[in-house]
């Protein structure tokens, strides 16, 4: 009888690999923080031994969603600024407030409270632009969540960072500490085309092949962002990184809305990402990306929630449902994005953008056993015909019951298995929301 640390029974196991797969009453063997094996959960309660048994009567067990983009330090910031464009709301409103208030500390209680939102809901990994990446990667490390930080490159001085020599040392030193942790990693991470100037776009490739990480950047948000760089480069953004070399299979498309075909086929060309992040999107009236074309041409899709800022919540189950209702919607098409598409977008497409697609993303074995178990036993869930359609229509964060990262409980019955209590967050909440209105 073979022995492993934790055995998981469920209803369902959709593993995203091999796609459209719904598995049965199947059960999840982990060791050593690894998927040791995938198998009917008959066969699993005769051969298997665990430490501990883990029941799911009427659960889907799926892999650990990956926001492939947030800025989660700016959940201090949730519902400041509502209504308002892109560029307004950045130079009204954010910019003016993290220039007064944007501090060591600020980032980390701030992406504390994130990174519990974002457990809570299912989401194990996340890829996080912001300032101070050292307080960033503290608050995630607390938690147990994996992470990619992003070095961060801005031409402008702000309250963190002088000028990109400045930004670059300060990420590169945040990274260097963080080496041995194996949940931290990092990205490479120049805000904007119309923030970061040739000289440092290049600078910033350069460093992210030197280190084989992701190049992480806003691109093609807004219509004015493409206006604005053919006024002043006489290309659009994309056809600037791809003149600087940076069009790259590293290269992760922050949300992508407005793209012709010729910016499509040079993301296909190049094997570049996007992170789709459609609840921003269209709380800022930026626009619909054109998901179903993307994906036609071969183009990874992940999806991300942006910060709370834009978007008011850190939920993957909202971003897969709006996804897959705008793809059809904005196509035409009913068929575009259905829910395995949307789901492998929350997972192994986001994995696979940010280099760790050999390690999450699916349930495989061999790879970390990053978890989460969603209850569909609600009467809101009644009749279940597809679990894997529920997923994306039907439930929603507050269905998740279980989370495990590297096979450790996280979340166990709906309660986070936390460091830090809901009353010292709260706390933290309460004094920020104080300062920030004042």
């Amino acid at each position: 009888m073979n022995s492993v640390d934790l055995l998981i029974h469920a209803r369902w196991v959709i593993p995203v690999e091999p796609a459209r797969t719904v598995l049965d009453y199947h059960s999840v063997a982990v060791k050593d923080g690894l998927i040791a094996d995938v198998l009917p959960s008959d066969l699993a309660r005769r051969s298997v031994q665990a430490a501990r048994v883990v029941d799911l009567g009427e659960h889907v067990l799926i892999p650990g969603l990956v926001n492939l983009h947030t800025h989660a330090a700016m959940a201090l910031m949730r519902g400041i600024g509502d209504d308002l464009p892109l560029m307004r709301w950045l130079q009204e409103v954010i910019w003016p407030a993290e220039a007064k208030h944007v501090s060591d500390t600020f980032v980390r209680e701030g992406t504390l409270l994130a990174a519990v939102e974002m457990l809570r809901g299912g989401i194990t990994t996340c890829s996080d632009m912001y300032f101070h990446p050292d307080a960033a990667a503290q608050a995630f490390d607390l938690v147990g969540m994996r992470a990619m930080v992003g070095i961060v490159l801005i031409d402008f001085p702000t309250a963190y960072a002088t000028d990109a020599d400045d930004y670059l040392r300060k990420g590169l030193a945040a990274r260097d500490r963080w080496r041995r942790q194996p949940r931290i990693g990092f990205t490479v991470a120049p805000h904007a085309p119309y923030t970061v100037s040739d000289e440092n776009l290049i600078r910033a490739q350069t460093l992210a092949r030197e280190l084989d990480l992701p190049l992480h950047i806003h691109l093609h948000e807004t219509d004015g962002e493409i206006r604005e760089s053919i006024a002043a480069h006489g290309l659009r953004p994309l056809a600037r990184l791809e003149r600087l070399g940076i069009a790259a299979d590293n290269l992760v498309a922050v949300h992508a809305v407005h793209l012709n075909s010729h910016d499509i086929d040079l993301l296909a060309s190049h094997g570049a990402s996007v992170a789709h992040c459609p609840t921003s999107n269209m709380k800022l009236a930026s626009g619909i990306a054109p998901v179903p074309r993307l994906l036609e041409a071969g183009v990874r899709v992940g999806l991300g929630t942006d910060g709370a800022a834009s978007n008011n919540r850190l939920d993957l189950f909202q971003e897969m449902r709006h996804a897959a209702l705008l793809a059809k919607v904005s196509s035409g098409d009913a068929t575009a994005v259905p829910a395995h598409s949307a789901l492998h977008m929350a997972t192994l497409a986001g994995a696979e953008a940010l280099g760790l697609g050999d390690e999450i993303g699916s349930i495989v074995r061999g790879k970390r056993a990053d978890l989460c178990a969603v209850n569909l036993a609600d009467i809101s869930m009644r009749p279940c015909f597809e679990p894997l359609s529920h997923l994306v229509h039907a439930a929603g964060r507050d269905q998740v019951s279980h989370v495990w990262i590297d096979g450790e409980s996280r979340v166990d019955a709906g309660v986070a298995l936390l460091q830090i209590s809901d009353k010292e967050l709260l706390r933290i909440a309460t004094v920020w929301q104080t300062r920030l209105a004042n």
